[in-house]
């Protein structure tokens, strides 16, 4: 790290060299500059910490560091591209349509024209593409007949009808779909209905809409448990959560097809089997290396995403020049792999893996194993660097797993972003009041998401559920 061109971490060691070799100080002056030392040490890692190395989000990054980052290489895992849209990619504009719900002729005024003679060549039309949002209401009669004797028979309403005041399956629909999928807070969402259709829908019934919503998706529950565990390759992260002001875990297991969140007083194996998934699943799970997935009997894949960013951190933050090495090997390896349509030749591989164990045992000697002290107990506690440095050797085989098989990602990323929006919501809405709520939003996000997945309308399955129908694909 740098401050106004000033190396801290060169600055730092020169002092702690100066203060070893220095016998003439007095104790008490000693151990106070040792102390200082060690504070200025702390504080600069401290500072050091942002989005580009470490775990935090860019939301928490300071104002000024915003955008900077690492290299831009280094952001888009070794892929050399502009930012924007790739050449090739298809735009989305509005596209005319044949039969329009209004034709308004511009006829033009022969007056203004040249003398002469006119003949219609046909019309020069333009489309304008606007929104009517409007209340519908259907009222139902029933017949009465009565005989005779007085007594009265009357015809039997549609099913599910049966106040004489009541929403419609769009209206739930739509509240759902705000609240659960926009990400929009009930009293926002109720002030959505009165503003713009004159419909005053309390922030009960819309609770109550989710209730149903959850209920009705019981079936959803299983069927994503069944097809996760079917599956060749699955995806596994997990965030904490605020419900009713206690630190709580939401989990997101979840792949290109299907997504299931669980809400979660822990975060370990306990939790990930009430989550009923991994302990049956025997395929290949991408993660970010949370010691408790190593507890499940699978194949491990490791998010180099998370080892760039603590790579990252040892380089510029620790000094160390092994990380900064493994950096490029690490995305020239993937980089490799990509224009290799996903697998590296054995000869290629065996060369990149070389290059990989050769800058870790350069690890080894930079950033060696901290000395036992004398006298303490326990086990000697490692440098964050040296703790990263045996795990990338540790877990070689996990680490680089990417690029001999083809199914398996770089990153975790494709779990990360189904989990981040739920990050979102804490931000909007703060905390869940109870674990009952953060249940309906974790099976409700996870039905929408899969829809989604699906190539599905969220909105449009949502309207289906509440008519009794669960989609195509669960079929």
């Amino acid at each position: 790290m740098s401050v106004n061109d000033i190396d801290v971490n060169e600055t730092l060691a020169k002092a702690k060299s100066i203060l070893e070799k220095n016998k003439t100080l007095p104790a008490e002056v000693h151990a106070l500059v040792e102390l200082l030392v060690l504070l200025v040490s702390l504080l600069v890692g401290k500072l050091s910490v942002n989005s580009s190395n470490s775990s935090i989000p860019p939301s928490k990054d300071p104002l000024k560091n915003k955008g900077k980052g690492t290299k831009k290489t280094t952001k888009r895992m070794g892929v050399k591209r502009k930012a924007g849209a790739q050449k090739g990619h298809k735009g989305a504009t509005l596209e005319q349509v044949d039969n329009p719900d209004v034709i308004e002729t511009l006829t033009i005024d022969k007056r203004s024209l040249p003398q002469g003679e006119y003949i219609s060549a046909g019309f020069d039309t333009r489309q304008i593409f606007d929104v009517k949002i409007s209340t519908f209401v259907t009222e139902y009669r029933a017949e009465v007949l009565e005989d005779q004797y007085g007594n009265q028979f009357v015809a039997e309403f549609p099913e599910g009808i049966q106040s004489h005041t009541q929403y419609g399956g769009s209206v739930k629909a739509q509240s759902v779909y705000m609240s659960v999928w926009q990400l929009i807070p009930l009293m926002r969402v109720s002030q959505f209905f009165t503003s713009q259709f004159g419909m005053g829908v309390s922030k009960g019934s819309i609770a109550n809409f989710n209730k149903a919503a959850f209920k009705g998706l019981e079936a959803f529950d299983e069927w994503a448990k069944v097809q996760l565990i079917r599956a060749s390759l699955n995806h596994a992260d997990e965030t904490g959560i605020n419900i009713g002001g206690k630190n709580h875990w939401l989990h997101c297991i979840s792949n290109s097809d299907v997504a299931l969140f669980r809400a979660d007083e822990k975060r370990g194996r306990e939790a990930m089997e009430r989550m009923g998934i991994l302990e049956n699943f025997k395929g290949k799970l991408v993660h970010d290396h949370w010691k408790p997935y190593y507890s499940f009997d699978l194949t491990h894949c490791l998010c180099n995403a998370h080892h760039l960013r603590e790579l990252t951190w040892a380089h510029e933050v620790d000094g160390q020049k092994w990380a900064e090495k493994l950096i490029k090997i690490l995305l020239q390896m993937n980089e490799a792999t990509q224009k290799s349509k996903g697998v590296l030749t054995k000869d290629v591989f065996k060369k990149f893996r070389a290059k990989y164990l050769r800058v870790l045992k350069a690890g080894d000697i930079e950033c060696p194993l901290a000395q036992k002290v004398e006298g303490r107990r326990g086990r000697t506690k490692q440098s964050k660097s040296r703790n990263l440095l045996d795990r990338l050797l540790s877990f070689e085989e996990d680490v680089l797993r990417f690029a001999t098989d083809k199914e398996i990602p770089f990153t975790n990323n494709a779990g990360e972003n189904d989990i981040r929006m739920t990050k979102v919501q804490q931000k909007i809405s703060g905390c869940f009041r109870s674990k009952a709520g953060a249940d309906i939003f974790c099976r409700i996000r996870s039905f929408l998401l899969t829809c989604q997945k699906q190539g599905c309308n969220p909105f449009t399955c949502l309207e289906d559920l509440f008519r009794g129908n669960l989609p195509d694909f669960m079929k």
